[in-house]
């Protein structure tokens, strides 16, 4: 199954694109604003994606590849919507992660369209949350201009800065429409 926006292809992750998992996450300059830091090693991104498929037979959708409509063939992000735990709940995640070179294009943002599109249209979640860290300014921009709200600071003194949670509900998602 594949779904598409303006510019830009998406399709479920695969295991066959472990090497482009690996090329972006493993890239420090995709992990300024995540604490986690950058993959070590392709064997992360092979248990990365085995996670992402389990995820998607348990929960019936998982984020996606995502590559432009004009070179199909190379993937240059990753991301939509996927189930994760944040501040000690499930949510319906919104995420995105692009190749340093794909940044500045409006990609984030149209991937974080389509993705509620999606989440909302087709998969009648019932909310859809974003998070980023309080200083990744170009991120909460993504999820504001997608139309999620800010709803909640959430410190951790061990993991600082504090993250920021955005939330759209399917009902406030309709209103917008």
């Amino acid at each position: 199954m594949y779904w598409e926006s303006e510019r830009l292809l998406y399709r479920p992750v695969i295991m066959s694109d472990v090497e482009a998992l690996f090329r972006i996450y493993g890239d420090e300059r995709t992990h300024a604003f995540n604490p986690r830091g950058p993959h070590r090693d392709i064997e992360q991104s092979r248990s990365v994606i085995l996670q992402r498929t389990a995820n998607r037979e348990l929960y019936g959708f998982d984020d996606w590849a995502v590559s432009e409509k004009t070179a199909p063939e190379r993937i240059i992000g990753f991301g939509g919507v996927f189930v994760s735990q944040f501040n000690g709940r499930r949510t319906n995640n919104l995420g995105y992660r692009l190749e340093p070179e794909s940044w500045g294009k409006g990609y984030a943002t149209e991937l974080s369209c389509r993705a509620l599109i999606y989440g909302f249209d087709e998969l009648k979640l019932p909310e859809i949350v974003g998070v980023t860290r309080e200083n990744h300014i170009a991120s909460r921009r993504v999820l504001e201009k997608a139309g999620l709200l800010f709803t909640q600071r959430v410190d951790n003194p061990e993991d600082p800065p504090a993250n920021l949670m955005f939330t759209l509900s399917i009902e406030q998602w309709r209103r917008l429409k």
